[in-house]
């Protein structure tokens, strides 16, 4: 395993992995959830979730990573056995599965962004048919899904530093700069305290189940649980790094993504009178008309800079969720990084072909009888991310719990961290992953489960 390679400090596995967990999730999936379910209730239960529940199941997996110095399913096949090997298997599948339909929703990012600086977008007079019928060209998905695949292959195969962390390093501060840009510009239009309301002011009588379990969901596809992206990375931190420092950090800086993601495009979209409960397609039916009342040059700026924004938050997380499987390759068949790096991509993209077909252009994959007639690009997305991500941490709790027991844990996390055997944080760790995560994620599993399969939902 000497050659497996190494991050360079904590800093390039801070951004890494924040890298991992920034993403779509964060810029686009954040606010239609937060539009969707109360603006500002939506935020506080999320950011409650993501630091009480979500981040002692990060701790977690990047620990055992550490420990088992390997892959998903290495790491657990180490640490445990054979049988709790396929934990990992099912992480990786997970993975692979959640980048076929990620890798065609960024190349929706990649052609607006195209689109709006290059071409005639902004001259439209009906964004939503503009959608429809985008999302419905066939051969403009495949060009630029095939374009962002390849840019997220060219990254991987550099391997760990010289290409995870390096791209990391690069991204994630462009990322900050246009996020930051584009919140100023947007607190100047007329309206923009309207939408700051809307998503800074809570209205607690609000609250609901279905709030806090579209929070709990959103939580752990935008913070990569239960994929193995974090056992992965975690292989690669060395063992005087102080990971719970950085953990606390990464889920910091993925928060702080999705909270000025929405400081952003709410007020954009109160400026323009528009509702922000618009689902999926709110920042690619509302927000160019936005840019388009901005002028044909600012609007071209600014608008670019947005989907820019979009598709670098989008390469950290593909380049992690195609990580996974390579690392698994290389790892278990010692097999060539470039072979695989190359392959995998071409086979995720192949595997993807299904869900930039379910937009209408084909029929088939456009209404599933089995899954309530909902097209195949959702059933992906709920199956692998909205079902599947709780029941792999419910999972990783187990076997931290019962197989690899939580003193181990405990040693682990503690090296490069003298103070926290017998911290408070230790005891907390230890209550969330024995009780709370299998406890509250089986409900959760149980009740998502109904509901997308069944059409029962008790909310």
């Amino acid at each position: 395993m000497s050659n497996r390679g190494n991050f360079s400090g904590r800093i390039g596995f801070i951004l890494a992995a924040a890298g991992s967990a920034v993403g779509l999730g964060n810029i686009w999936k954040f606010p239609y959830e937060a539009g969707e379910n109360g603006g500002a209730i939506f935020l506080v239960i999320y950011l409650l979730i993501t630091f009480l529940f979500c981040y002692p199941i990060m701790l977690g997996e990047i620990a055992i990573g550490r420990k088992a110095n390997s892959d998903a399913y290495g790491s657990y096949t180490k640490l445990g056995n054979k049988r709790w090997g396929y934990l990992g298997l099912f992480g990786i599948l997970c993975g692979v599965m959640i980048l076929s339909f990620y890798n065609v929703v960024a190349g929706w990012a990649f052609g607006y962004f195209i689109e709006i600086s290059f071409g005639p977008l902004l001259r439209e007079t009906d964004f939503g048919s503009f959608f429809t019928n985008y999302v419905n060209d066939f051969w403009d998905n495949l060009i630029f899904s095939l374009c962002f695949m390849a840019i997220t292959a060219f990254i991987v195969v550099k391997g760990v530093q010289r290409g995870i962390e390096l791209a990391s390093k690069i991204m994630m501060p462009a990322l900050f700069f246009i996020l930051i840009s584009l919140i100023i510009y947007s607190l100047t239009l007329p309206n923009a305290m309207d939408g700051v309301r809307f998503y800074l002011l809570p209205d607690f009588s609000a609250i609901n189940l279905q709030t806090i379990y579209s929070a709990t969901g959103q939580a752990f596809f935008s913070l990569s649980l239960g994929m193995g992206a974090l056992i992965t990375y975690g292989s690669y931190v060395q063992k005087d790094q102080d990971i719970v420092t950085a953990a606390a950090l990464i889920t910091v800086v993925d928060m702080s993504v999705a909270f000025l993601a929405g400081l952003m495009i709410f007020p954009l979209v109160f400026s323009m009178g528009a509702t922000p409960a618009q689902g999926p397609g709110l920042i690619f039916v509302v927000l160019p008309g936005v840019f388009q009342a901005m002028g044909p040059v600012l609007g071209k700026v600014i608008g670019g800079g947005f989907f820019l924004l979009l598709c670098f938050a989008a390469l950290t997380s593909t380049v992690s969720l195609l990580e996974v499987p390579v690392a698994y390759l290389v790892d278990q068949k010692k097999l060539s990084r470039k072979l695989v790096v190359w392959l995998m991509a071409l086979l995720i993209f192949v595997v993807g072909i299904p869900t930039m077909l379910s937009q209408g252009a084909v029929p088939a994959f456009s209404s599933l009888p089995f899954y309530q007639g909902k097209d195949t690009l959702t059933f992906v997305s709920e199956m692998f991310s909205d079902i599947s991500l709780p029941l792999g941490g419910m999972l990783m709790s187990i076997f931290i719990a019962r197989k690899w027991k939580l003193e181990n844990m405990s040693e682990e996390i503690a090296l490069g961290n003298s103070w926290y055997k017998g911290s408070f944080l230790e005891s907390y760790i230890r209550v969330a992953i024995t009780w709370l995560a299998p406890i509250l994620l089986s409900a959760f599993f149980v009740l998502i489960v109904l509901e997308k399969f069944f059409g029962f939902s008790p909310f």
